[in-house]
């Protein structure tokens, strides 16, 4: 229950910035074909999520939060892994497709955190309950996207492609992290690597042009509370995957764009109610994919 009360909060909480992220752009007069200051916008966002991360760990363990030296290469390939490739690849992927496609192939990475974990690191065992939930989960993250839109069978490699390479970048950090975490503090982890990847994609952006042209508190407060998501959702999230199999934690992020479709209707007023069915159908096959990945009995389970 604990594992599923944490995990869902984390996807609530990814989920709802979605629609803040619309609201920043507009509220920072950021254009949607303006990757560059997407990037520094994003950069700031994560910068920011860091430096929270380690003031907010180094007072709970009264001490400053600094990793081992030996363990710096290990936050910089997360760092590469988490926010850097991922966001980068993310945005501009993001620029050169449609939303619908990008939230669907986005999901995909919950398959690749549980082939790289259970086939390629051998971290865990591959059952088919553990594939079943992850393909019933991914169908109802398909409903849900495309509920009342079309989902054309067109690929470019700036466009579908980059948005794979994105979610790819994702579920590798997803392995990464459960294995560095038994060298390093997954507190530390977190902030170090959200502040080094911030802090280059500031740089990235700034280099290429990206302005942040008009600044207010609301846009201000608005980046604060997508710093604090990030902050608190990612390091959370670290802590699941230290002590549950990535296959458990994972499949959870068939969540993130169930709950991106409510807040979405709530703050940016996109309609529910035309596509009410798909959406309770979306959260029921999601919910079974969930149940299935995380279900255990005592009855040896088949491998694949």
């Amino acid at each position: 229950m604990g594992l599923c009360l944490a995990a869902m909060l984390c996807c609530a909480l990814w989920g709802s910035a979605f629609p803040f992220i619309k609201i920043g752009y507009s509220l920072f007069s950021i254009n949607s074909a303006d990757t560059a200051s997407q990037i520094l916008f994003a950069g700031i966002r994560f910068a920011a999520a860091g430096i929270m991360v380690i003031i907010f760990g180094s007072v709970l363990s009264s001490k400053p939060l600094v990793p081992k030296k030996e363990n710096l290469p290990r936050v910089a390939i997360l760092s590469l892994f988490q926010t850097i490739l991922q966001y980068v690849f993310f945005y501009i992927g993001l620029a050169n497709t449609t939303g619908t496609k990008s939230s669907v192939i986005n999901s995909t990475s919950v398959f690749f955190a549980v082939i790289i974990s259970c086939v390629l690191l051998r971290q865990e065992r591959l059952t088919v309950q553990k594939a079943a939930g992850c393909v019933i989960g991914f169908a109802g993250t398909v409903i849900i996207n495309v509920a009342g839109a079309s989902v054309d069978g067109g690929f470019s490699l700036l466009g579908e492609g980059f948005i794979l390479f994105s979610s790819l970048s994702y579920a590798v950090s997803t392995v990464l992290i459960k294995r560095f975490s038994q060298y390093e503090n997954t507190v530390t982890l977190s902030g170090y690597q959200f502040a080094l990847g911030g802090a280059v994609m500031i740089l990235a952006g700034f280099i290429f042009g990206g302005r942040l042209s008009a600044v207010s508190l609301k846009g201000i407060a608005l980046l604060v509370y997508l710093a604090f998501l990030s902050a608190a959702a990612y390091t959370l999230w670290g802590l699941l995957l230290r002590y549950n199999d990535v296959s458990r934690v994972a499949v959870f992020g068939f969540m993130t764009p169930v709950f991106g479709c409510v807040f979405s209707a709530l703050f940016l007023g996109e309609s529910l109610a035309e596509n009410g069915i798909k959406t309770v159908a979306a959260l029921v096959l999601v919910c079974i994919g969930i149940v299935m990945v995380n279900y255990k009995n005592n009855k040896r389970r088949q491998t694949i």
